[in-house]
């Protein structure tokens, strides 16, 4: 299956534009336009399979269930999960999967990740909302990389380039774009007039929000994404365990 997908950043990098799709005469989908208009999907995911670099997830919401396909995304049965808005293809036959679908929805994939149905992530961690009047407080990392959010910041001029690792409550999530997981933490520390507060993490690993993880990556300043998107600081391709 060949499916081009355009992925961009939003100001929060929590959702973007409708993906374009472009189906070549090698495709399975060439001839096939799409049979209805762009919608959001949402519902708990009742079944999953990865092929080809990506995951197809069957969707269930209000007894109804409906199948979709996003760029490859680790989502375990259970979660609810909201897509960004998709478009959908009726009798549809992956030869990858060796399965037809009576209608199926191509999404640029995850809005955001959230908790399961049963309010905990997959490691079994509160997955509640965070909101902005929260306190938060989260112990610092162990080890002799680990740093406090306020303390990248502060240092982040000599730990450019540097393995670090920090400790923090998931804030927010956005999944599946450009090929990553965008992950914001929060441990306490910090000033949220001055911005200091809040840490963005790149990583494949999908936390949910209200998890407390540990993230190590590689600290980068002044990272450009293009379209004027810019970060002072960021820690990219992380890994994020609890």
């Amino acid at each position: 299956m060949t499916i081009l997908v355009r992925l961009s950043l939003s100001l929060v990098l929590a959702a973007s534009p409708l993906a374009a799709y472009a189906f070549g005469q090698g495709s399975p989908m060439a001839g096939q336009g799409p049979a209805a208009a762009a919608t959001p999907l949402s519902g708990k995911v009742v079944e999953t399979m990865n092929s080809s670099g990506y995951t197809y997830l069957c969707l269930e919401k209000d007894g109804k269930k409906v199948w979709a396909a996003i760029p490859e995304t680790p989502v375990p049965v259970g979660r609810e999960v909201t897509l960004k808005p998709g478009v959908e293809m009726k009798g549809f036959a992956s030869k990858a999967l060796k399965r037809s679908f009576d209608s199926i929805y191509f999404s640029e994939g995850l809005a955001v990740a959230v908790a399961s149905t049963e309010g905990k992530s997959s490691a079994g961690s509160k997955g509640a909302v965070v909101t902005s009047a929260e306190k938060i407080s989260v112990e610092k990392a162990a080890g002799p990389h680990a740093f406090t959010v306020a303390e990248l910041h502060q240092q982040k001029g000599t730990l450019d380039g540097k393995t670090v690792a920090v400790r923090g409550k998931v804030t927010k999530v956005a999944a599946g774009i450009m090929g990553k997981n965008w992950i914001h933490l929060q441990d306490g520390s910090g000033d949220a007039a001055k911005g200091t507060h809040d840490l963005t993490v790149t990583s494949q690993d999908l936390p949910a929000i209200g998890d407390v993880v540990t993230a190590n990556g590689t600290l980068r300043t002044n990272k450009d994404f293009g379209s004027g998107y810019k970060y002072d600081l960021i820690v990219e391709e992380a890994t994020v365990t609890h």
